[in-house]
Parts: structure tokens; sequence; C-alpha cells
């Protein structure tokens, strides 16, 4: 059996293969479809301190080559996150299971971090920056470094485990925010997070979504997202997780090949529920045709994190 075990950083996963947050649930509602214990992770869909409605409708509008979202990040609240939904999933022995946070203020991403961390079934935080920060009149962390610094230092200071920071593409550079996510204690980090775009409704001459723009996500936008990888992971050396319009194994062959050490699949689950499972297998099958190790794929191949 071709051996697909990955570590990034203390975490380590049984392949390199996590669902992306916003796009699996809490991992229960794809029980139907496939056997989530064969993924590498599941990354569960950001949680705030209090339950959220999220936002008003439409959220969903179909692109060429992808899909637009203005969920409005509704969730549950930590509370049920904790108490009802991290049970469920301790009958699953073998996936890693990923909290994803995205407060609206520096305080409030500090208790949810400081109360998951005593969450036995939670192997990894991702914390989410490009919310908009409420303290900060409404900008998202992402576009501050300062307030990027002092959320992953003090976030740091409270979760001892793997700690991962989602970046996104849309800062004006992307390296330093990089940077700035490393130097204050990011152990991973992912990228990308959707893209802004824009949706028009012509029979309304209106726009589509009632908060104006939202973000773009699917393959439409796996270009952008493979430079993003491939010049964090030029610049540094740090854990990569790769996503953004991955929709087949060429697509999370491509990530490895420019610097992921694994790649989250986001808006195809979608599509094709199973599609997580299904490039577990076909990762392997190619790997083992191919006569070859996962870290082989590397641009510049070394071991790396790849056992």
């Amino acid at each position: 059996m071709t051996n697909l075990k990955v570590k990034l950083g203390k975490l380590e996963l049984q392949n390199p293969i996590i669902t992306a947050s916003g796009t699996f649930g809490y991992g229960e509602e794809f029980e139907d479809f496939l056997n989530i214990d064969k993924l590498g992770a599941i990354t569960l869909k950001s949680i705030t301190l209090k339950p959220k409605a999220g936002n008003l409708p439409p959220r969903i509008a179909e692109t060429p080559s992808g899909m637009m979202n203005s969920i409005g990040l509704e969730n549950k609240g930590l509370e049920s996150l904790i108490n009802v939904t991290l049970p469920k999933l301790k009958k699953y022995k073998k996936v890693k299971v990923i909290a994803n946070i995205a407060g609206h203020t520096i305080e409030e991403n500090v208790e949810c971090a400081r109360q998951l961390n005593n969450q036995s079934r939670v192997n990894a935080l991702e914390v989410n920056i490009s919310c908009p920060n409420v303290d900060n009149g409404g900008l998202a962390f992402c576009f501050n470094l300062a307030d990027v610094r002092v959320l992953v230092e003090k976030i740091r200071n409270v979760y001892l485990k793997p700690l991962i920071v989602k970046l996104s593409a849309s800062v004006p550079d992307i390296l330093k925010l990089a940077e700035t996510c490393v130097n204050a204690g990011a152990d991973i980090l992912s990228l990308i997070n959707t893209v802004p775009a824009l949706e028009v409704d012509v029979e309304k001459k209106a726009l589509f979504f009632k908060r104006g723009s939202a973000g773009l996500s699917g393959p439409a936008i796996r270009p952008i997202a493979l430079k993003a990888v491939y010049d964090v992971a030029q610049k540094f050396d740090v854990p990569i997780i790769g996503m953004g319009g991955i929709s087949c194994l060429e697509d999370v062959l491509k990530f490895l090949i420019v610097g992921a050490d694994a790649v989250s699949i986001g808006m195809m689950n979608f599509v094709k529920p199973t599609i997580s499972q299904d490039l577990v297998m076909e990762l392997e099958k190619y790997l083992k045709e191919k006569k070859m190790k996962l870290w082989e794929m590397r641009l510049n191949s070394s071991p790396g994190p790849f056992s």
C-alpha cells in the first residue's frame, strides 16, 4: 500500500486530503456519502462564540467555473459545537478534526481558542482572518498586519495544539501577511480563502447579494491559489495547506508540485459529495502506478514533511 502519510509540523495526517471549512458542514452532513475516516482531516464550519444567523438571502450564485457565496458565517455557536457536535465525531478514530474560528474581535477569537484547546476531538485550530474586525471599523483582520500579529500571538498563548492561519490572496502583499503569521506563532498556513467578487441582477437592475460583494470559489480561482501557494512556499519553510478550485486529481498534484503539503477540497463537495474520498484513492493509485513517493511530487523534491 502506498504511504500517503504527511506531517504538518506536529499535525500528522494519514493522507493529505482535507475538506475546507464551510463546505463540509460539521462532518455529519456527509456521513451518507462517504467514509469520513478515510480522509486526512475535516475542517469544521466556522464557529463564533455565540450562534449567528448569517446574511439574508440570496446567499449563493452560480458563476462560470465557480460559485459565489454570502453565507455570513451562519453557525450554531461554540457551546453547541463543544456539547453536541464534537461528541458525535468521537466515533471516527483516524480522521483528524480541524476547528475553524471566525470571531469579529480579538477577544472573541481568543475565547473560542481557549475553550477549544481543552477539546480532545479537536486536533488543530484554523483561524479565519478574512472576517471583519468590528473593533477596527469592520475592516477584515488580514488587511491590518498589526491586528494579525496581536490576534495570532494572543491565540497562540491559549491554544497549545497545531495552529493554522488561513490567508487571503486579496491582500496587497501575501508574503508580508504570511511572515507576520509565522512570526506571531502560526504552525501551519492555509491558503487561499474565497476571492471578493460581484454579481448583478439584470432584471432588478440591482446588486445580486444584499451585502454587495460576495466570495468567489471554485475552479475559476485555482490559478490565483496556485500562485499564492507557490510564492509562500518559495519564501517560507512552513507547512502549507493549499486550496482553491480543486476539482480533480490533476489539481491536487498541481498544488503538491508548487509547495502544498496537503490540500483542502471546497466547492466541489457540493457538486460531488464523494470527491474527497475519491481523491484519496486516486492519489494512492497514481503514486503506485508511477512508483513514486508523495514527496517526489514536489517542485524541488525533498522528503520534507512526508513520511
